[in-house]
């Protein structure tokens, strides 16, 4: 008597059950996820700040260093397979630590400018994200689970970062807002993703990788205000200290806030 035969398939590749639920390999955007999310770009400003500026060591060595740092931690990231949420939170953290670093060179260093620089960032995100959808027909995070779509996600929230870094200074430094006014407009700017997000039926996705974009600036501008001097508008808190109580407070958020893996039914059509 023959064995029946797998449909589609064979048994290394059995076939999705219908309405099979999948978990990605990031977290759902909670509200949990959002406020791990400006602490840890807060502390990537002063954390870049503290190890460029205080400990004296330039832009270019800070980005080495975080680069290797980021490297060493996404591979990890990537091999795993599942979500952890501290392995997580470390690879976003080493992100912000570079991008702050890597955004000063350009922006300073080699003198592109803020401007210039968050918009060649901008651009930058933009061809990532449209290069993902054309590649594996969405962009939405509940998907990560393979390699590609963990690489093209990874850019994203690295150049979202670096352009997040750009933005903030040129808001604060340049735009004449300040640091108070500046983090007055993305605040406004986050409350009107998050009404289109409750009330419309905008595309996810694109509501979701706006707000992370905007927490970045945000986060900046709130470590400027605490380690700019006093005469910049700042607090004038020493950047070392201010990055270790961050990380405490990190830390023990990422520890006590509960966090699940993103889930999506596996038939269900993608944005």
């Amino acid at each position: 008597m023959s064995r029946p035969s797998l449909s589609h398939g064979s048994p290394m590749q059995p076939t999705e059950r219908p309405g099979h639920i999948e978990a990605a390999k990031v977290p759902e955007a909670t509200a949990g996820f959002w406020a791990i999310k400006i602490v840890a770009t807060t502390l990537g400003e002063v954390g870049g700040n503290a190890v460029a500026l205080t400990l004296g060591l330039g832009y270019l060595a800070g980005t080495a260093i975080f680069g290797t740092v980021l490297a060493v931690l996404l591979a990890a990231q990537i091999r795993a397979s599942r979500f952890h949420p501290i392995l997580y939170w470390a690879v976003v953290t080493a992100t912000t630590l570079a991008g702050t670093t890597l955004a000063d060179f350009c922006d300073r260093s080699l003198g592109i400018g803020y401007l210039g620089g968050s918009l060649i960032l901008l651009a930058s995100v933009v061809a990532t994200l449209i290069l993902w959808k054309r590649t594996l027909g969405t962009v939405a995070v509940e998907t990560v689970r393979s390699p590609q779509a963990e690489g093209f996600y990874w850019a994203t929230v690295m150049f979202s970062q670096t352009l997040g870094t750009a933005l903030g200074d040129w808001m604060a430094d340049s735009s004449g807002l300040g640091y108070n006014g500046s983090a007055l407009l993305i605040l406004v700017a986050l409350a009107v993703v998050t009404a289109l997000h409750l009330r419309t039926r905008v595309s996810r996705p694109m509501l979701f990788w706006t707000a992370f974009v905007l927490t970045r600036p945000l986060g900046a501008t709130l470590a400027n205000s605490l380690d700019k001097p006093v005469a910049s508008g700042g607090l004038g808190i020493d950047d070392i200290t201010i990055s270790g109580v961050l990380a405490l407070v990190m830390a023990g958020l990422v520890l006590l806030i509960p966090q699940r893996a993103g889930r999506r039914a596996a038939c269900a059509d993608a944005p």
